[in-house]
């Protein structure tokens, strides 16, 4: 990777301070189109707030996060334990883990761009929602509600009668535009006659929605963004790149524009910015003369939106929630399911075939956006559901009693257990082991905003936080309309032939794709480590 040095970097068109996914795209469309890109970050690291960190890393994150006098970061209240004898390189927390629906722009671009080559990428198809103190797991597409025992021959009417309108949805204004702005729930129930459960699996596991109450046209676009996902590669909507989620796209985005010329720092902050003489000053003494833009992830201000996180490492492998072949699951609590929370958790667990922890362990990444105290209680509650559950599920023969007047029976002669009494099993459940938490973390996030509304002719931009939805939103866009306040256009934006700029290429985008099918085939090999340098980073894109 290029490096900088006085006599080469004593000019540069722009200089970009922050190594974040929205940073590192941008960087990587403007050195492709010829830009002189000087990029830096204070970190030690590569992404930003979008990291994922070794534990000495994150023990030092830590510190700088609540040296409150010097936070410019979106963190904040970060507090951590860590267990004895732990080997710091054997892990890479993820700071703001997000994952990647196979039908998405940021995916789209990966591919277009070729960086998808230094990724490896593996599938995630395992959807749960708790109930009755248990974990469903999601039916989401037309054959599970097809099969499915558990649902009466109307309900299944219903559903099938929604999913066949939110696949055209945009097109079908007459239906959702008067409930445009109002609940999903109320127009999913009267519109379409669905009740509780099913308005919960739509709006909050398949969603990702944090409310029940969220707009129904922005609804309608995230359960879209589930339901077409599923199938473009294999039988999963989801993916999510090994070693950490946003950090390592961030790093394939800066390896590419570094291939394209961009020069590279790190550790070393941008100290001034003189926008009337264009003069840039670091830490170090240098100056730079930058003859169009900075680009900055620092000097934003706190937006309304905020989220709280909790990670924990846990001494099991949790195979148990996982799809055959797959080291991912994410598991949802919708709203009032721990003790009255307002807003629903949302829950990423990583296996070891992750790349983020060794072998019989696993990370669970917990958030909601509800606030402070609060917030923390409704982790900390779901945290012990998930305790629960895994302890359960994984003690092997599991048995309980069961009446006659606890069961019923479909019309096709099928028994069904009662819900409530399986639910009063579940809660009666006494664990013959405990689990061992190997690393706890909580925080929070706030997503940031510009202090001022950039202009064509502002010199100084300032770039935003990670988004608070569990999956990669938005993520294109953003990039984009940075790219556009430098270049006037975002006609140009990654429009080259990289057939012709890279000899040493032979995959093209068709070639990616088709890697990404390999994965969803392959996706079983454990992969233990961590992209700290992009020397270590995976050739071909690979799941």
């Amino acid at each position: 990777m290029a490096t900088m040095t006085t006599s080469a970097t004593e000019t540069c068109d722009v200089l970009i301070y922050g190594t974040g996914l929205i940073e590192s795209i941008v960087a990587a469309a403007l050195a492709w189109q010829g830009t002189n890109v000087l990029h830096i970050d204070s970190n030690p690291y590569y992404g930003g707030s979008w990291a994922a960190l070794n534990l000495d890393e994150l023990k030092a994150w830590t510190d700088r996060v609540n040296e409150t006098a010097t936070n410019n970061t979106p963190f904040s209240d970060a507090y951590l334990y860590i267990s004895r004898n732990l080997d710091p390189r054997k892990y890479a927390i993820d700071l703001s883990p997000h994952i990647l629906f196979t039908r998405s722009d940021l995916l789209n671009l990966l591919i277009k761009s070729r960086v998808s080559r230094y990724l490896e990428f593996k599938p995630l198809g395992s959807f749960h929602t708790f109930e009755q103190d248990s974990f469903e797991k999601v039916p989401g597409t037309k054959e599970d509600i097809f099969t499915s025992q558990t649902l009466t021959l109307l309900t299944k009417r219903s559903l099938m009668r929604f999913m066949k309108f939110v696949i055209d949805w945009e097109q079908n204004t007459a239906v959702w535009q008067e409930y445009k702005d109002e609940p999903i729930s109320k127009f999913l129930e009267e519109k379409f006659g669905l009740d509780g459960p099913q308005i919960v699996e739509l709006v909050h596991s398949i969603g990702l929605l944090p409310t029940p109450n969220a707009p129904t046209e922005l609804a309608l676009g995230r359960i879209t963004r589930y339901l077409t996902s599923m199938h473009v590669y294999g039988n999963f909507p989801a993916m999510y790149s090994m070693y950490g989620t946003g950090g390592e796209l961030a790093q394939g985005f800066c390896r590419s524009a570094a291939v394209a010329g961009a020069v590279y720092r790190l550790g070393t902050k941008l100290k001034s910015f003189d926008e009337t003489t264009g003069e840039a000053e670091l830490d170090s003494g240098e100056k730079i003369k930058v003859a169009e833009k900075v680009i900055s992830s620092e000097g934003t201000v706190p937006g309304d939106e905020e989220i709280t996180r909790m990670v924990a490492v846990v001494e099991k492998d949790c195979k148990e929630w996982f799809a055959e072949g797959e080291s991912a699951a994410v598991v949802v609590f919708p709203v009032d399911t721990l003790d009255g929370n307002r807003f629903a958790v949302q829950v990423l667990v990583m296996g070891s075939g992750s790349g983020q922890c060794p072998p019989g362990q696993a990370i669970w990444y917990l958030s909601t956006q509800d606030r402070g105290e609060q917030g923390r209680k409704d982790l900390y509650v779901a945290l012990e559901k998930l305790e629960e559950s895994i302890l359960r599920e994984s003690t092997e023969n599991f048995e309980f009693d069961v009446n006659e007047e606890d069961i019923s029976y479909l019309p096709n002669g099928l028994p069904v257990i009662s819900s409530v009494r399986l639910g009063e099993s579940l809660r009666n459940f006494t664990p013959k082991e405990s689990l061992k938490y190997l690393l706890k973390l909580t925080y929070s996030q706030r997503l940031t905003v510009s202090p001022i509304e950039p202009t064509a002719a502002s010199k100084l931009i300032h770039s935003v936080a990670p988004s608070i939805d569990l999956a990669f939103e938005d993520i294109v866009d953003q990039a984009k309309s940075l790219y556009e306040l430098v270049t006037g256009t975002t006609d140009d934006f990654f429009d080259v032939d990289f057939e012709d700029e890279d000899d040493d290429a032979t995959a093209t985008a068709a070639a990616a794709d088709s890697d990404i099918r390999d994965i969803a085939e392959d996706n079983d090999e454990d992969v233990a480590g961590h992209h700290s340098d992009f020397e270590e980073v995976a050739g071909e894109m690979t799941i």
